[in-house]
């Protein structure tokens, strides 16, 4: 059976809206596409096209996410829409490419690159910013390595809803614009009903682009790279003789400041490879990831992650050690003296550790309604993650209870130092208790309700779960009386055996 051959029929449950495609022209919906990225050097990509599909129904479109790129979806159907964000009728000027990087996977390196996605173009907003538009399961690439290119609409869904409350939440992140079913059968276990995503990203560019162009032994490729990557996310260091070396101090700064928000909201990425750190400082790649329940530092959610590399506790390590791969493969751009280059490097990777325990510290203190910075602070904040182990404490719900002056069974004794500290503010208590409502979340995608959304709509066409729980996590701060089964931890059973899967 070739790559391309369908796995059993063409099914969809009815809830999803068919329909023949429009005959009428293509929509415009305001698309100013452009392809700086595909005036690289050709080695770090391929054209490409995406798979036919007969049957594709829009499932969900982002219309607010629309607006922003300068995109008014009202002006076209559905169907239009689902032809669109399938790649069956791409929007004038684009020119598909999938990308070339490589990766170190599970701390194991590999030429990768864009297996079952590809970048249509990158679109200027009215306020003139460039946003790649990139769609996820439209079928084979040059990289689909014996891959069918092809996703199922479950971890579609999941990217979707799962993007969309890391930005609710404050979190820089790519997004999700639509997500539409194929049609068809993917062979996921006993088959699952076909889907693209359509993602915005910054850009696509990883620690693992970079590595793919260093492993060329071509400094002029990799120049060209590092260039085009300052044009798009430091440009004010495009002029400047030290660039290559602000790029990765800069590169290093965002990727502290990420992790620690990671850490602040309990986030478990899951599969945290080079080629999924990205230069932008997004979180990309929403695989086998998950948000902790009860507080425990070594959470796996990753059903191959047996050793737990990228469990909750280890992921600032785990993207220290990343950008020590990144800062590699830029040495030949650091200097021309080798010595020199790597001292270069090395300085910059020092700098991780102090800018991420100042981004987690600042974020600990903003959860406890801290603005004054006390020597203090830093125990008070691991004791209280201490006590939250040991008494099994919802992290979410745990810090949210606080926010609004609840008893927390386990902490009494630390909820007497935490008033004690915060009576030598400067600000009245009352304040500060309404500055953590702001940060700290009523409602996240707790991972029992975003598996039942999913299930729902997989097995049954059913989408009301899906749209319940994505209207809850885009208001993540605020939490209505009739959604309040949303924030509630799942069965402990159902926790203590979890476990999450990329599904590619």
């Amino acid at each position: 059976m070739g790559p391309r051959e369908l796995i059993g029929g063409a099914i969809l449950p009815r809830a999803y809206p068919l329909g023949r495609m429009s005959a009428t022209p293509r929509p415009t919906l305001g698309w100013n596409l452009d392809h700086s990225y595909a005036r690289l050097p050709t080695v770090l990509f391929d054209a490409c096209a995406a798979a036919r599909f007969e049957a594709p129904g829009l499932v969900i479109a982002n219309h607010a996410l629309a607006c922003e790129l300068g995109l008014d979806m009202s002006l076209a159907s559905d169907d239009e829409l689902a032809a669109i964000f399938s790649g069956q009728s791409l929007p004038d000027g684009a020119a598909p490419i999938a990308q070339a990087y490589a990766g170190h996977q599970y701390g194991h390196f590999t030429m990768l690159g864009d297996g079952r996605a590809m970048l249509v173009g990158e679109q200027i907003t009215p306020s003139g910013a460039r946003f790649d538009i990139q769609l996820k399961g439209s079928g084979e690439t040059a990289y689909s390595r014996r891959g069918d290119g092809r996703a199922a609409l479950g971890p579609m869904l999941r990217e979707y809803i799962i993007s969309e409350a890391m930005h609710a939440l404050g979190i820089p992140t790519t997004r999700s614009l639509a997500v539409v079913a194929t049609g068809e059968t993917v062979a996921r276990g006993a088959g699952k009903p076909g889907a693209v995503l359509a993602r915005v990203a910054a850009s696509h560019i990883r620690v693992g682009t970079f590595q793919f162009a260093a492993g060329l032994e071509e400094i002029e490729v990799l120049r060209a790279l590092a260039d085009h990557a300052i044009a798009r996310h430091d440009a004010q260091l495009a002029d400047s003789p030290a660039r290559y070396a602000g790029f990765l101090r800069a590169v290093i700064a965002r990727q502290a400041a990420l992790v620690a928000r990671w850490q602040c909201v309990g986030f478990v990425h899951g599969v945290l490879n080079t080629d999924n750190t990205a230069v932008s400082g997004e979180t990309i790649d929403y695989g086998p990831c998950a948000f902790m329940d009860a507080y425990n530092p070594d959470t796996v959610f990753s059903s191959i992650d047996h050793h737990g590399r990228y469990r909750y506790a280890h992921q600032p390590a785990i993207i220290q050690w990343n950008l020590a791969r990144f800062a590699e493969a830029m040495v030949p751009l650091l200097s021309d003296d080798e010595p020199t280059a790597i001292a270069r490097a090395n300085e910059a990777l020092d700098a991780f550790a102090p800018l991420y325990r100042a981004a987690w510290l600042a974020g600990m203190r903003a959860k406890l309604g801290l603005v004054r910075e006390e020597a203090e602070d830093l125990a008070l904040a691991q004791d209280l993650l201490a006590a939250m182990h040991a008494a099994r404490a919802d992290f979410t719900n745990t810090f949210r209870a606080l926010s609004e002056e609840r008893a927390v069974d386990g902490l009494e004794p630390w909820t007497l130092r935490w008033h004690a500290r915060l009576a030598r503010e400067e600000r009245p208590r009352s304040k500060a208790l309404t500055a953590m409502r702001a940060v700290n979340p009523a409602v996240i995608p707790r991972n029992h309700r975003v598996e039942e959304a999913l299930s729902a709509a997989e097995e049954r066409g059913e989408l009301a779960p899906f749209h319940e729980l994505l209207a809850a996590v885009s208001s993540p701060f605020a939490l209505s009386a009739s959604r309040a089964h949303l924030a509630e931890p799942p069965p402990r059973d159902f926790a203590e055996c979890y476990r999450t899967f990329c599904g590619t």
